[in-house]
């Protein structure tokens, strides 16, 4: 597996309000707030102490400023938790190694586990062994194989990134006769960059105006941003939006257009890194929004755990239980939202 597909196996798509948000801003259980009987005996999660939890947090290697963040957000909400106590494994995109890790954790009977596997088919077995060892498994991102290994996923929604980059720009250019746009993808094998084409080439079927007069794919990466932008502006010399499935590889599509002096269109990012996050509040250049892939889910995963940890549910939910899936939404920052999400934003 190369360095980039171990990156993001299954990514998720962002959220207007972060999932942690929703998951930690709880309803009380105290029956002197004036609320209804029924739900006070509801026990969801909150910030206030209870049972001691422990969580095993293991992860990839942080090649990548996304997969960074993610590690970020989930120790620093752990440490918001005095009734939370973290193990943390070192990062690795080594299968083998990343089940060892895993292993141990089992072994010192961690009461819940926070697994974002390296590669989500390859280590289905070990998700397996931990749900089979009385340890319920959150599952970060890329997903295991089998929904027998884990209680509960959490990820985000690639469709939902390209049908929403394709609204934004679908408005932005409703009114303009023959529109072009363009895409540039990320790696073509992998399923996340193919279900973000899709919800993409489905939103623009709502905007009958519109055409995509052509598509490049990249690598996730600033280099291959900026050589197969380069590529493109070299054969388009005429078009109205682009979309780009990756911020870090958007920097260096945005260095291919200043070289090559074009301003003439708009451009929407994916992800939610923090340069794209101050370009869009800068407002200088033709990058206008990015649709979020929030590494804020790895707070959320870690809300989650402890509420299962603790035996209780999530606030603004009926049931007693989590969910057992949790999708992010593909939230679009613009100008006008961006300060909001500026603090979340990956370097």
């Amino acid at each position: 597996m190369t360095k980039l597909t171990s990156r993001r196996g299954l990514l998720f798509g962002a959220a207007a309000v972060s999932a942690g948000a929703v998951l930690t801003g709880c309803t009380s259980n105290d029956p002197d707030d004036g609320g209804d009987k029924a739900a006070d005996t509801q026990p969801a999660a909150d910030d206030k102490p209870g049972k001691q939890v422990t969580i095993g947090y293991a992860g990839p290697q942080a090649d990548h400023g996304w997969l960074n963040a993610v590690n970020d957000q989930a120790q620093n909400r752990a440490k918001k938790y005095s009734d939370v106590s973290l193990e943390v494994t070192e990062g690795s995109n080594d299968t083998a190694q990343q089940i060892g890790q895993i292993e141990t954790l089992i072994n010192k009977k961690v009461d819940v586990l926070v697994i974002l596997p390296a590669d989500g088919k390859a280590l289905t077995q070990i998700g397996l062994k931990a749900m089979r060892a009385g340890i319920p498994v959150v599952n970060l991102d890329r997903i295991f194989n089998s929904p027998q290994a884990y209680r509960c996923w959490v990820g985000g929604d690639n469709y939902g990134m390209g049908l929403n980059a394709a609204h934004y720009i679908g408005e932005k250019l409703k009114d303009k006769p023959d529109a072009k746009v363009i895409e540039l993808a990320g790696i073509d094998n992998l399923e996340l960059t193919q279900q973000r084409t899709q919800g993409f080439d489905d939103g623009l079927k709502n905007y009958p105006n519109i055409k995509k007069v052509a598509r490049q794919a990249a690598e996730f990466t600033v280099e291959s941003g900026q050589s197969k932008m380069a590529q493109l502006l070299q054969a388009q010399s005429s078009f109205d939006a682009l979309w780009n499935h990756d911020d870090d590889q958007g920097v260096g599509a945005l260095r291919a257009i200043e070289q090559a002096g074009r301003d003439d269109f708009l451009m929407v990012g994916g992800a939610g890194a923090l340069s794209a996050f101050q370009a869009i509040k800068a407002d200088s250049g033709v990058l206008k929004a990015t649709v979020l892939y929030p590494p804020t889910m790895a707070a959320s995963a870690i809300d989650l755990a402890r509420a299962l940890g603790q035996g209780k549910g999530v606030s603004g939910l009926a049931e007693f239980e989590i969910p057992s899936t949790v999708t992010c939404y593909s939230a679009v920052v613009d100008k006008e939202n961006v300060d909001q999400y500026m603090s979340t934003g990956f370097k």
